[in-house]
């Protein structure tokens, strides 16, 4: 696999950042096989949907194996009826559509070219329990201006705390290369590295921790080295900025089922409420799979499920791998529980609140969503009934944590930012206590499962696979299923499909020399 600067002509409209990188597909390994490949994709998410999309693409017979009764894994939804009897669509939260997730836009453009199932939130402010608010309209694009103007005009960067800042540690933030940084950085927690470098305290909340704890993991538990590339893909390293769109519509009818419809129409089959049992040998194709259903033969096996259903399939399936990767993949641990809360209120909070709201400083509140501010179905109801549709977020909760008890916590926070709550009545309500994202835990790096398995007709896809590349949570997931397309499409001397980045490494070289030269020096030890 090699990577290249393509010309401006051979860009994606979705890739605006002049420095952002094309990884080039391998070369076919040799002649084109005979015959169609069959190719069984375990798990229907984002990184399932992508291998399945870059496969079918090459004439390759897909079946997509999805064990719950619908597409979209952890961004799927269902239908639900509110107690005032109006039917709603309920998911596992906000997800921000950054636009430097170049591979996921690609995928969703299969089925709507123009992606006008996102819409733009211009700004989305973070603000502490103590007061401070930072926003991230009208800062510049372009790094590192776009950092240097955060940190002079938010209330966030006093003059007299940035004087405490270890500069040395902190110029690492501007010598991101992946996968390098990992071997300077993954041995460190980023509680440790934030400890080095000596943010201001309310800066350190607002601009590091909100984002690590979207990684659903504590910054104690949480890889320094995942922090600086998660830093490098979303401020430093991109120009794309900060800003995001979000569906229009809740995620099955904005993003699923036209990508369904898309697969179908190709000739992907689609086995939803299907789980996936044993992959062993087969009789008349490499590998039986075996589901709820007969078994079926294939010629290889993409494993697209989350952490707790990799660990799983493998530990069924013991004729699949070798002893090495088969541990590795036992290995793969899954971050601490997190808590959706969604609340239909039977009035509106104010007119001013925000789409979209990042909180620090309280003991579990990290954000809070307005869902009629951009989701058509919210703003259906808000409009018929005038109350609000309010989603509250708590990543990284105890392990073990009594449900009822987090969810009246939550909500007590969350009428500390917005005290209109405190007269509101909810209509109905929802709640989502789940624990399967990917820990990224400190030294875990060297350790985490590749595309790439011993067997070269088993590949792994998944926001909790290395990629070597600087990408994250969606955009992870994508990537690695066109990989995993690529390295089969290879050995079936068919051709891949090129992937974009971020660049791989600080924008400038003059920074990178100045950190490079900060890392040798005493002081930034």
């Amino acid at each position: 696999m090699t990577a290249d600067r393509a010309r401006a002509a051979d860009r994606p409209r979705d890739v605006r950042d002049p420095l952002a990188e094309a990884v080039e597909p391998a070369p076919p390994l040799g002649p084109r096989t005979d015959g169609v490949p069959r190719v069984a994709v375990v798990g229907g998410g984002i990184a399932g949907l992508a291998a399945a999309c870059a496969l079918v693409e090459r004439d390759v017979d897909v079946t997509v194996f999805e064990r719950e009764p619908s597409l979209g894994g952890r961004l799927r939804g269902w239908a639900t009826t509110l107690t005032d009897g109006s039917s709603a669509t309920m998911s596992r939260g906000f997800h921000a559509f950054f636009r430097q997730y170049y591979n996921l836009r690609a995928l969703l453009r299969r089925a709507d070219p123009g992606l006008g199932c996102l819409v733009p939130l211009t700004d989305y402010p973070l603000t502490h329990r103590n007061g401070p608010r930072d926003r991230f309209s009208g800062l510049p694009a372009t790094p590192p201006w776009n950092a240097a103007a955060m940190a002079v005009t938010s209330p966030s960067f006093p003059p007299r705390d940035l004087a405490r800042v270890n500069v040395p540690a902190a110029l690492q933030l501007l010598d991101v290369d992946v996968p390098g940084v990992y071997g300077r950085l993954d041995h460190l927690s980023a509680d440790s590295f934030l400890d080095a470098v000596r943010f201001p305290p309310t800066a350190r909340h607002l601009a590091f921790e909100v984002f690590s704890r979207s990684f659903f993991a504590d910054p104690g538990s949480m890889s320094a080295a995942e922090l600086a590339v998660m830093f490098h893909v979303y401020f430093l390293g991109s120009s794309e900025g900060l800003v995001f769109d979000v569906p229009g519509s809740p995620f099955p009818q904005a993003l699923w089922d036209p990508l369904e419809r898309h697969l179908a129409k190709h000739g992907v089959r689609l086995r939803t409420g299907v789980a996936v049992e044993e992959v062993r040998r087969g009789r008349e194709r490499r590998f039986a799979v075996r589901a709820e259903e007969p078994e079926e033969d294939f010629d290889a096996v993409v494993l697209a499920a989350d952490p707790a259903g990799a660990r799983g399939l493998v530990a069924h399936s013991p004729e699949l791998g070798e002893p090495g990767w088969r541990d590795r993949v036992s290995r793969v641990r899954t971050a601490p529980p997190f808590l959706v809360s969604r609340y239909w209120l039977d009035r509106p909070v104010r007119p001013h609140r925000p789409a979209f709201l990042g909180t620090a400083g309280h003991p579990t509140l990290d954000n809070v969503s307005v869902l009629e501010r951009y989701e058509d179905e919210a703003y259906e109801w808000t409009r018929r009934t005038g109350g609000s549709v309010v989603e509250l977020h708590a990543y990284s909760l105890e392990e073990g944590c009594h449900p009822e008890y987090e969810r009246h916590r939550l909500w007590d926070q969350a009428e500390a930012v917005y005290p209109e709550l405190r007269e509101a009545r909810a209509v109905d309500s929802r709640h989502e206590l789940r624990a399967d994202c990917p820990l990224f835990a400190p030294g875990s790096h060297g350790e985490r499962c590749g595309v790439v398995t011993p067997d070269p007709f088993v590949v792994m896809a998944g926001d909790h696979v290395r990629t070597d590349l600087p990408v994250a949570l969606m955009e992870r997931a994508a990537t690695s299923g066109f990989l995993a397309a690529n390295a089969l499409l290879a050995r079936w001397g068919r051709p891949g499909h090129t992937v974009w980045t971020v660049p791989r490494r600080g924008r400038s070289a003059p920074l990178r020399a100045l950190a490079r030269w900060a890392r040798r020096t005493p002081r930034s030890r």
